[in-house]
């Protein structure tokens, strides 16, 4: 006759994929949960689509660093860089234009000399968050570099929920 409390249920049987589903909608879809290939891609479309975003008419002769020969082939590569520059403010807030230039940097082959680390062009990487701040999408970070704004966020998510939902489709 002792009180004690009631035994809790057995474990519910794993969730289905409905649910599961349900589940990461009802919390929402965020950058972190898509690939980041997809999203750039996703957010590229959408950033060559909108007229508000402004590209600079040196795009197709600038070389997008000092270690590389030719400037891009592909005629949308500032949308890309665009879009890589966003995912990449939205996953650190703060980031500026010297730690992308790092980011996005790559190997300096010198011939015969070992090679070495060599930062991308720091104007490019700025004129994509100039652009981005006109589109509302980034703001200047009172303690430096940029964040991504309200706005910004709701439209980045918009956009990765779209690219989850299709990677949801193909499986």
């Amino acid at each position: 006759s002792s009180s004690l409390p009631p035994r809790p249920p057995a474990a519910a049987p794993a969730m289905a994929e409905e649910e599961e589903y349900a589940e990461e909608a009802a919390r929402g879809i965020t950058v972190r949960d898509v690939s980041p290939a997809a999203f750039i891609a996703a957010f590229a479309q959408h950033l060559k689509n909108s007229p508000k975003f402004s590209v600079p008419t040196y795009v197709e002769v600038v070389k997008t660093a000092k270690h590389k020969e030719l400037s891009p082939y592909d005629e949308d590569w500032f949308f890309i860089r665009a879009a890589a520059v966003a995912r990449k403010v939205y996953l650190r807030q703060g980031t500026g234009v010297g730690a992308l230039r790092k980011r996005m940097g790559g190997k300096y082959r010198r011939g015969t000399l070992t090679e070495e680390h060599s930062d991308a062009a720091g104007g490019c990487i700025r004129n994509v968050m100039q652009s981005l701040e006109t589109m509302n999408i980034l703001e200047k970070d009172p303690k430096g570099g940029r964040r991504v704004t309200r706005v910004g966020q709701q439209a980045l998510d918009k956009i990765a929920t779209a690219v989850y939902q299709e990677q949801q489709e193909e499986a």
